[in-house]
């Protein structure tokens, strides 16, 4: 099995406890990349999670509490959950973060998948309301999204 491929078994599996606990999360970095793309490339899980009326690291603990196939590790220096997915081996570590709107590493982020990759992203996975939003704040990544509209009839 690739590393790529590991990597999103393990993103998969991730993204399954915390949908089932009403976790809103987001993945971001290279492991983005291999999920819209169909990229060979992966060497990172990186996802965000999204508040709610409480802390959204103990929703996560929560969720992660009941699992045989992760372990969680809390770094309150660095705002970030460590959680390894031990099914594999050698297990995969991913690191969540604490989620903070209108970061610009995030939106330089989402320009260059959109940019680089909007022929083969699946428009069903992108907000039409949010991203009609963010091309009004980020103009670079305009053309891009109006191709990717064009795409697919809207």
């Amino acid at each position: 099995m690739s590393e790529t491929h590991r990597l999103l078994e393990a993103a998969h599996a991730l993204s399954q406890l915390l949908r089932s606990h009403s976790v809103p999360h987001a993945f971001h970095g290279s492991i983005l990349t291999a999920i819209v793309s169909d990229s060979p490339r992966c060497d990172e899980i990186y996802c965000i999670v999204d508040g709610g009326s409480t802390h959204p690291f103990r929703r996560v603990r929560q969720a992660i509490a009941g699992s045989d196939h992760f372990t969680i590790t809390h770094s309150p220096w660095s705002n970030r959950l460590h959680t390894t997915y031990r099914r594999l081996i050698p297990a995969i570590e991913a690191s969540l973060a604490r989620h903070t709107r209108g970061s610009e590493r995030d939106a330089h982020d989402i320009i260059y998948t959109l940019c680089r990759y909007w022929n083969r992203l699946d428009i069903n996975r992108v907000p039409e309301h949010d991203m009609n939003h963010f091309v009004t704040c980020h103009r670079t990544a305009a053309l891009s999204w109006a191709a990717l509209k064009r795409k697919y009839g809207m």
